[in-house]
């Protein structure tokens, strides 16, 4: 038997819709049908005063966003005469040909095409937030001068100034070798997939113009964060 609605754009359609919507979720059956598509339709995005409706639009709305994922832009409809209103949803339904149901089949059966669409694109939403929790590295560096006569202020003074995003210089200490030399022990703080301390060490400490004081560096320690 077909389930009659009258007038869903006013206040009394709606509170017959939110009364037939009690302890329900669909407007027929335990899925969405068809019948939900062409009350949505004919309804405007209800009030917090119809609870029982909003559930259910909000419901059938997130259904429909699924299946259309491309991006909107936003598109506002006015109409022409004050008076008009969207005609009921059964009108609607009688207006329509007997064969527009299949053209609107919006929730066929889903099939292996659309299973491993729907598989991959969650996949790479894993992948896509796993990226974006990079982790970060505590790192113990030695930094060696030439020999004992290099300045070892001018020579923290010039690893400090090695500026890249992901990379936090931290607490320094002059260590003693041997003759009178000594080297600078200092610890970093670096963004994993921001910085590779290799590269740091053969691309800018132990190069022009850092190698005038860094004869060379090692890593003493590496702990991940």
């Amino acid at each position: 038997m077909a389930i009659t609605f009258s007038d869903l754009h006013t206040e009394t359609g709606l509170k017959s819709l939110e009364e037939f919507l009690e302890g329900k979720t669909y407007i027929s059956g335990d899925q969405i049908s068809k019948d939900d598509i062409k009350v949505f339709a004919a309804v405007s995005k209800p009030g917090d005063g119809f609870p029982n409706v909003c559930r259910w639009y909000q419901t059938i709305f997130s259904a429909l966003a699924a299946r259309f994922p491309g991006k909107a832009v936003g598109v506002k409809i006015y109409s022409q005469a004050a008076s008009s209103a969207p005609a009921p949803a059964e009108e609607i339904a009688k207006s329509a040909p007997e064969g527009d149901d299949d053209d609107l089949d919006l929730f066929g059966d889903e099939t292996e095409e659309d299973k491993k669409a729907a598989e991959e694109r969650e996949a790479a939403k894993k992948a896509s937030s796993k990226k974006k929790e990079s982790g970060k590295s505590s790192v113990l560096l030695d930094v060696k001068p030439w020999d004992d006569e290099t300045d070892m202020k001018k020579l923290e003074e010039t690893v400090r100034s090695i500026e890249m995003p992901g990379l936090l210089w931290g607490a320094s200490k002059l260590v003693p070798v041997g003759y009178g030399i000594k080297k600078l022990q200092i610890m970093m703080t670096i963004v994993d997939d921001l910085v590779s301390v290799d590269t740091l060490i053969e691309e800018r400490l132990t190069v022009e113009p850092c190698d005038e004081f860094i004869q060379s560096c090692d890593i003493v320690a590496f702990n991940k964060i």
